[in-house]
């Protein structure tokens, strides 16, 4: 694992804006960075990102499939008592997920550790799969990087395959992300691409805009009765809307599927940690007010069970808070996780993001930042495989 300093393509602002990847650069810092790339070795992706993020994802089924049938592991993961019966019916009806994303620290050489799992509403999505590889495809066309350099990217295959896979060609399928919410829309927009590549028909609806017609069905602004949902908005957020009570009588298909909200909330990690106990992929952790059961150790991280983008993340080092986040999250609780020292290169602090489609490892995004917490806007670096 190496950063290599790459020079920019004179083209790429122009290229981005007209794809439609309008949000490369933030209040005037750049999100996207192809100032550098990092370099991986086949085996490495193979060995240490591919195997342990399909390991990693069947020790979260197990987790779910142990929450759906303990009243005390979903009182612990923050979920509304109301709303038991429709995750766990969820569960038990296999309702199908489309995708996710695990964040890692991963140095190169030691196993790769889990920080958390983007299990319901992960971003970065259009970079990984498309914007990425057309900075590869561009850059060995110009002669920069070898003919045979490859990346670990078949984020868009696996998409269309997998919605292809899900649904009959024909059929009608919503997509939803909330008003003034550029990145979000951009995401499902893409997504809505990938839905037609493999035959659906797709229909967008501002999340502010669903409701529900007189018999409790969910319908979009023109009054269109929605059958399946792909919301960019998080379950825990959902099951607190007005219209959640009519959310178990629905009979919507939703992408994703209610029993994630098990495992898009930070409560995942002290319970994967007590069923998995020194897995080699796992951080220990454990809930606020608990950690004298679990040897956390003195640097740790201090995370709200419900939180996006590294608000109100506080980290300890040796006892001593080196970084602290702000926000308005953390009124359900914390949890703590052991601190596992983020690779630096140059003074940037990275995170691999692995991408599962369905179960299967598709891809990968990295992040870099100045700070030791990934942040929204932390930059996005391309990646190459180079044996």
């Amino acid at each position: 694992m190496k950063r290599i300093a790459s020079q920019e393509r004179s083209d790429w602002k122009d290229k981005a804006d007209n794809l439609g990847f309008i949000f490369h650069t933030m209040y005037g810092e750049p999100y996207w960075d192809e100032t550098a790339y990092y370099s991986f070795t086949l085996e490495q992706i193979e060995k240490d990102i591919e195997d342990p993020t399909e390991a990693l994802n069947l020790l979260c089924l197990d987790v779910v499939d142990r929450a759906v049938r303990s009243e005390e592991l979903l009182t612990k993961l923050a979920i509304p008592e109301n709303m038991w019966d429709l995750i766990a019916d969820s569960w038990h009806k296999k309702a199908p997920s489309l995708y996710g994303r695990f964040d890692l620290c991963y140095n190169g050489k030691d196993p790769a550790k889990m920080l958390e799992f983007n299990a319901d509403t992960p971003t970065s999505l259009y970079e990984s799969a498309y914007f990425q590889w057309l900075w590869l495809e561009d850059k060995i066309q110009d002669g920069s990087l070898a003919a045979n350099t490859d990346q670990f990217n078949s984020v868009q295959e696996k998409l269309i395959d997998r919605f292809a896979d899900l649904f009959e060609a024909g059929s009608n399928i919503h997509f939803a992300s909330c008003l003034d919410t550029e990145e979000d829309r951009q995401t499902v927009k893409y997504l809505e691409d990938c839905a037609a590549q493999s035959g659906l028909i797709p229909h967008f609806v501002h999340v502010e805009e669903i409701g529900t017609d007189r018999f409790g069905r969910l319908a979009d602004s023109k009054e269109n009765i929605i059958q399946t949902l792909f919301k960019l908005y998080p379950w825990e957020d959902m099951l607190r809307e007005e219209y959640a009570k009519f959310l178990p009588m629905s009979d919507v298909t939703f992408l994703e599927p209610a029993w994630k909200a098990v495992l898009s909330n930070k409560a995942l990690l002290p319970l994967i940690w007590e069923f998995n106990k020194g897995h080699p992929n796992l951080l220990p952790a454990a809930f606020e007010g608990e950690e004298a059961s679990v040897d956390i150790g003195p640097s740790y991280v201090r995370k709200p069970i419900f939180s996006r983008e590294g608000a109100n993340v506080t980290v300890i080092q040796d006892g001593e808070i080196v970084e602290e986040g702000g926000g308005e999250y953390g009124e359900e609780g914390f949890i703590l996780q052991s601190l596992e020292p983020l690779p630096c290169f140059d003074g940037n602090y990275t995170v691999i993001g692995s991408w599962l489609v369905g179960d299967k490892p598709a891809g990968m995004a990295l992040r870099e930042d100045k700070d030791l917490v990934t942040k929204d806007l932390s930059r996005f670096l391309p990646h190459v495989i180079v044996d």
